[in-house]
């Protein structure tokens, strides 16, 4: 019997830096992301780097994020946003249609649904709307 694939063996790093540039992507392309955009500077280059780094070493891969910037906590970089359940909401679509802009199979989509949402809800700041006003056709449903 094989071993389960991690994340990071099926996308590759070349995967991770698709699927992070169509998430920047898609941030700047539909207006529903405004106030997760707005939370980003102009020139998404870094932040593209960034993510891509660290979902390298949370999918399975090289721990770059970690050699780069000696952490791999999220929360406190993200402490100065406003980051309620909306927001973390648009997070979670974005990176759903990202998913689907790489054509992310169906086995990997099923696998980071829910470590995406706990990911994305951790980094969560603010108390919101209750769970129940999930959209259930995006990864973050769980």
């Amino acid at each position: 019997m094989s071993q389960p694939q991690t994340p990071y063996q099926i996308l590759g790093d070349e995967g991770i830096r698709r699927l992070t540039g169509a998430f920047y992507d898609i941030m700047d392309e539909l207006p529903e992301l405004a106030k997760l955009r707005a939370m980003h500077a102009a020139d998404l280059s870094p932040m593209k780097e960034k993510l891509a780094d660290y979902l390298s070493g949370w999918m399975g891969g090289p721990p770059r994020y970690a050699d780069r910037y000696g952490t791999v906590c999220m929360t406190e970089p993200h402490e100065p946003y406003h980051i309620g359940p909306e927001e973390r909401d648009q997070w979670l679509l974005c990176m759903d249609k990202a998913l689907a802009r790489i054509e992310a199979s169906d086995e990997l989509v099923a696998m980071l649904k829910v470590p995406m949402f706990r990911i994305a809800d951790a980094i969560r700041n603010r108390e919101g709307p209750s769970a129940a006003s999930i959209d259930s056709n995006v990864i973050a449903s769980h």
